[in-house]
């Protein structure tokens, strides 16, 4: 199992590593969402075109989403395991085809 708070303080230390602006300032945090939007259109691009880089380009939407955490404090693996338990409960049901959360 990967320790995603450890592989985030890496990613972190390799973006001060490389000289990349790790402030924790509106300009930069806007850089960093747009970077991470720009990595998902890479990534459906290689899905749609069926290109063998899929998996990198979503390793680059996890790793740009890794330092946005670490720049502003956040641990992405308790997030990730609280929001695991609040989905967990969610009850769902099929709407034209298309799965709904219905309201507990």
């Amino acid at each position: 199992m990967v320790d995603l708070d450890k592989l985030q303080k890496e990613v972190y230390q390799n973006k001060i590593d490389k000289g990349f602006d790790i402030r924790d300032n509106k300009e930069n945090i806007y850089k960093h969402f747009n970077f991470i939007q720009g990595e998902v259109a890479e990534a459906f691009e290689a899905y749609h075109k069926g290109m063998d880089s899929l998996g990198e380009e979503l390793a680059d939407v996890c790793l740009y989403i890794l330092g946005l955490c670490e720049i502003k404090g956040i641990s992405l693996e308790k997030e990730i395991l609280k929001k695991l338990e609040i989905i967990k409960k969610r009850k769902y049901i099929k709407v034209n085809g298309a799965m709904v959360k219905t309201k507990n």
